[in-house]
């Protein structure tokens, strides 16, 4: 297996002759393909690594950057991919992650569940934004 191949690595750590500890290290991979890319945690791990920092949520004011304390209406923001992921067998389980970038530079991702456990105020949001986005399925989204 190669590195770009490598999305988790369990080291096996013994504190001492009687316990064992196991540690579970997510390996955050920047040439990852769309491939690679099959749980909602790599995609927010590829995204993070190739500038989409921001988290988001959507309150009253509209999109609200939680780190800059910023809000941004539909119009200031642009959908540049969306991902969605659907549990084997719970509905709860499906979610759909965005990643968006807005009128003055700023990107990030937003969380949200699909289907009938959505949040109603994300998607009245995502209903009015414009500038939504799907990129090509056959694109190779690695970066350099």
């Amino acid at each position: 297996m190669t590195l770009n191949q490598l999305k988790t690595v369990t080291y096996n750590a013994r504190r001492s002759s009687v316990h064992c500890k196991f540690l579970k290290i997510t390996v955050m991979i920047k040439d990852a393909k769309l491939s690679d890319m099959k749980t909602l945690a790599s995609c927010i791990n590829k995204l993070v690594l190739d500038g989409y920092t921001e988290d988001f949520k959507v309150g009253e004011k509209g999109l609200c950057s939680l780190h800059q304390q910023k809000d941004y209406r539909p119009e200031e923001i642009h959908i540049r991919d969306f991902f969605r992921f659907e549990g084997a067998s719970d509905p709860a389980d499906n979610s759909i992650l965005y990643a968006i970038e807005t009128s003055d530079g700023t990107k990030g991702t937003l969380t949200d569940a699909y289907g009938p456990y959505s949040d109603p105020q994300v998607t009245k949001f995502m209903a009015q934004v414009e500038d939504i986005n799907k990129k090509n399925a056959g694109n190779d989204r690695s970066t350099s």
